[in-house]
């Protein structure tokens, strides 16, 4: 029932898309049957309980009651051993119908024993190895090497999302990422802070494998702003300082300020004391972008990971970001994975990426030239004058 639930709030603008209302109605209201009848079914159970229990305590002191007065009477009881036998046998009565409450309520409690249980046990995949070990500074130069990962490694039918990917990000240079959906983009960015393992191959950092780092400590090198910016709900300045904790509101300003966010934080007479609703839904597409941006930002780090991170944002806000994140990210590697030409045009390396494979390497110039796939996603677009008009 919850599932269905959550599967038509969180669907709903597909489901006015495909006209689906009345198919999903129907599968709410039966669902919605089946577990009324079986709620029903419980409730008339453990609503014929309380009326049979009272009727048969009240039975069984009226019995007793009469019975041991007619023994009183004759003198082969006293009135004490009466009273006494009814006292006990009424904590019988109602230890037992506690006990039919348990029975019913037993396979309910099993059941969230078990859920719990299963959270509780779970250990997450992605390990700190024993030999792992914390790197006196990160550099910020990445390479991969000959990876491929697979979601079924186990499954040779199964084919793998990444093959054979090599590549190095050199700290003070961008790279950028570029494909059809469904290429493998967001897993290649996911191996870098260990959100997945490669199957095969090594992903280095600074030369060293990153399997082999603290994985807290290579989080703490990473500003990642992922594909669909989430923000927590408090206020905005807590958001912020997810990024670095000890921020000052100087660096906090600044980091709104080069995210194009400070504007519209300004204008809000709470400031950084703003509320954030839960996911950040009080904010629009592109004002949550631009904060998540932002509190990467905060945190300065060594490799800044931009997952679609300008989707939502229009074209002039999204050249002036990248234009103030030049100085901020000269001594640090820049990955974008991007879908718009506009955003990665001037980056120092593109890879264009095809069913899981890197197809061609090199500038936006260079790829004009030798890569027909870059080619193609480049005349599906509009042009920068197209677009500021």
């Amino acid at each position: 029932m919850n599932t269905v639930l959550r599967d038509q709030i969180s669907g709903v603008r597909v489901v006015k898309a495909f006209t689906k209302e009345q198919g999903e109605k129907e599968r709410f209201e039966r669902i919605n049957g089946d577990l009324s009848r079986i709620n029903t079914s419980i409730g008339k159970i453990t609503g014929l309980m309380q009326p049979i229990f009272t009727l048969t305590m009240s039975f069984a002191n009226i019995s007793l009651i009469w019975l041991g007065g007619r023994m009183a009477g004759n003198g082969q009881v006293q009135i004490g051993q009466v009273i006494g036998f009814v006292t006990y046998i009424s904590f019988i009565l109602t230890a037992t119908l506690m006990a039919s409450m348990i029975f019913i309520m037993l396979p309910r409690a099993e059941v969230s024993v078990t859920r719990i249980e299963e959270i509780l046990n779970s250990e997450s995949e992605i390990k700190d190895r024993e030999d792992a070990f914390l790197p006196e500074q990160f550099r910020g130069e990445i390479c991969f090497e000959h990876v491929a990962y697979s979601y079924a490694p186990d499954n040779e039918q199964v084919e793998p999302v990444l093959k054979d990917i090599s590549f190095c990000a050199q700290p003070g240079k961008t790279t950028a990422i570029i494909g059809s959906t469904g290429c493998g983009k967001t897993t290649l960015l996911d191996m870098i802070p260990r959100l997945a393992d490669v199957t095969e191959g090594t992903v280095f950092v600074d030369g060293m494998d990153v399997r082999k780092l603290l994985r807290h400590e290579l989080d703490q090198a990473i500003g990642m702003v992922p594909q669909k910016a989430f923000l927590f709900s408090g206020t905005l300045e807590d958001n912020l300082r997810d990024g670095k904790p000890d921020a000052t509101q100087e660096e906090l300003w600044e980091a709104l300020s080069i995210a194009q966010a400070k504007e519209f934080v300004e204008k809000n007479e709470r400031g950084l004391k703003m509320k954030v609703s839960e996911g950040g839904t009080n904010f629009s597409g592109g004002q949550r972008q631009r904060l998540a941006i932002a509190r990467a930002i905060v945190r300065r780090p060594s490799i800044y990971l931009f997952d679609d991170s300008f989707s939502a944002l229009d074209y002039r806000t999204d050249q002036e970001l990248r234009r103030a994140l030049k100085p901020v990210t000269q001594n640090a590697a820049v990955i974008i994975v991007a879908q718009r030409i506009s955003t990665i045009k001037d980056a120092d390396q593109i890879l264009v990426m095809n069913q899981g494979r890197i197809e061609a390497v090199g500038t936006h110039e260079e790829l004009m030239q030798s890569s027909r796939t870059y080619q193609e996603i480049v005349a599906s677009q509009p042009t920068d004058k197209e677009v500021a008009s």
